[in-house]
């Protein structure tokens, strides 16, 4: 028979540990091995890879249910080499943003994330995000604490489809490419503001 001191034990433990999810804290935040460079935009003519995504809270895109909460800008690079290309989301409501699947879109839609810019270069042409044609899919984040500018940083998912504007020397045309991956993302270095 357990004694009523071993269930208070445990009514405790539970307690604490629904405490600390719901706070934002706990052994659940981070990246939880997600790669840093795992963010790849690609067809069967070309494949950019994104990665060093760093997160802030700059209130670029803020939403109007926010309720105090800050929007979230993610920015990063083209890999290998980021003197190549980069990559903007803006997150208007990162409080939410590990509660299942958001929306893809531009900074002029309603999604819940949005590109902001996707540029890159490859095979001697150059890539830049076309806004006329909205993205589509998904995204969603894991290890999201403090939304999103925890320490331990966490990961974002992609899963989704945007359309490029390619520049090959004089030939300029449209490709559609997935945008797909799951990436690690750091919080800015306060030292770095």
């Amino acid at each position: 028979m357990r004694s009523s001191l071993m269930w208070r034990s445990r009514f405790l433990l539970t307690t604490s540990l629904v405490a600390a999810s719901a706070s934002g804290c706990g052994d659940d935040c981070g990246p939880g091995g997600a790669a840093i460079n795992g963010l790849v935009a690609s067809s069967i003519e070309t494949t950019l890879t994104y990665g060093s995504l760093i997160a802030r809270a700059g209130n670029d895109c803020p939403a109007a249910d926010a309720g105090g909460v800050v929007s979230l800008t993610i920015e990063g690079k083209q890999a290998p080499d980021p003197s190549l290309g980069l990559i903007t989301f803006c997150i208007p409501r990162p409080d939410q943003l590990d509660a299942g699947s958001h929306t893809l879109g531009t900074s002029q839609s309603m999604a819940d994330v949005k590109i902001i810019d996707l540029q890159g270069s490859a095979d001697n042409c150059t890539y830049s995000l076309d806004s006329t044609r909205p993205p589509t899919g998904d995204a969603t984040g894991t290890g999201v604490c403090g939304n999103g500018t925890s320490s331990k940083g966490f990961a974002l998912i992609i899963d989704g489809a945007v359309s490029l504007r390619r520049t090959c020397g004089a030939t300029i045309d449209n490709i559609a490419v997935t945008l797909t991956g799951t990436v690690e993302v750091k919080a800015e270095a306060a030292s770095a503001r």
